[in-house]
């Protein structure tokens, strides 16, 4: 227990290591270790932290998901989910499978961060944020799968940025991920005081 008593209690699931978010033997990720080959990989780095940024998530209600990290930030953990699909979508449906014609997902002109804007704590922007991200994170991957690993050397067209190669997509989608993580771990550890892994 902390011992600061306004500050939230730290807890866990783990029962061998504490300072882990479940033990190793319950953690959903590991099922996808052991990847070979290039785009395994990239395909077992991103799954990896999209279920991170699920377990980040778990157990909150929309109130706790929507709640903003430190003033004048919008940062809260349903906004990266929001920012997420939007991510998945631009880069997986708008660059890879060059579709830019496609409208944006949570961006508007006249608010351009309208993914962490609008994560507001309604019943149905919650139910749309996940429903989205999934939605997103399955079709990527149904690409992905389709996708031949020598291939990943080829450039596609990347607006007025030129082109860019596939694998330096899935890097930066991994990065992105990776990085928004880091926020989602304190974020999370603000809310009720859950840490680890």
């Amino acid at each position: 227990m902390s011992a600061d008593p306004e500050s939230p209690v730290r807890w866990t699931k783990a029962t061998v290591f504490p300072d882990l978010w479940v033990d190793a033997a319950q953690d959903p990720r590991e099922r996808y270790a052991d990847p070979v080959g290039e785009k395994q990989t990239l395909r077992y780095y991103l799954q990896h932290y999209r279920l991170t940024l699920a377990m980040k998530c778990d157990g909150l209600d929309p109130e706790q998901l929507a709640r903003r990290s430190v003033p004048p930030s919008t940062l809260s953990l349903l906004g990266l989910v929001r920012h997420l699909a939007k991510v998945e979508h631009s880069w997986f449906r708008r660059v890879l499978q060059e579709q830019p014609e496609l409208p944006r997902l949570y961006w508007s002109a006249d608010v351009p961060d309208l993914d962490f804007d609008g994560a507001v704590a309604d019943p149905a922007v919650f139910a749309d944020a996940w429903a989205t991200w999934e939605a997103e994170a399955q079709a990527a991957d149904a690409w992905l799968d389709a996708f031949p690993e020598e291939d990943l050397g080829r450039a596609v067209p990347n607006g007025s940025a030129g082109t860019v190669p596939v694998r330096d997509v899935l890097v930066h989608l991994v990065e992105e991920y990776a990085r928004h993580l880091g926020h989602a771990d304190l974020l999370r550890e603000c809310i009720d005081g859950r840490t680890g892994q």
